[in-house]
C-alpha cells in the first residue's frame, strides 16, 4: 500500500513552516538539531534537511518535538493557523 502524500505529492505538510520558524529564530540547520538533541530528540541535520525538502515523513514525536523548540501549536506546524486569543 502506498504511503500518503499531500495532494501536491509532498510527503509532509510542515516544510515551509519550518524553514520559515528556524529563519525567523536565526537557526541553522545544526543548530536547530543540536536544539532538539539537548532536549532528548535523536533528529540530526539531515532530518532537519530531509523534511525541509519534502524527501522525508515527519513523525508525531518531531512534531511535538518542533512545537517544543518553536513554542508553536501543531496547528500551526500543520495547517499554518495561528493561534489566537
Amino acid at each position: 500500500m502506498p504511503k500518503p502524500k499531500t495532494p501536491n505529492g509532498e510527503k509532509n505538510l510542515i516544510s515551509q513552516r519550518l524553514v520559515k520558524l528556524r529563519r525567523r529564530h536565526n537557526m541553522s540547520q545544526r543548530l536547530l538539531a543540536y536544539q532538539l538533541q539537548l532536549k532528548g530528540y535523536d533528529m540530526d541535520k539531515n532530518v532537519i534537511t530531509r523534511i525541509e525538502t519534502n524527501k522525508r515523513y515527519v513523525t508525531d514525536v518531531e512534531l511535538k518535538a518542533l512545537s517544543e523548540i518553536f513554542q508553536v501549536s501543531y496547528d500551526y506546524l500543520i495547517d499554518g493557523k495561528e493561534e489566537t486569543s
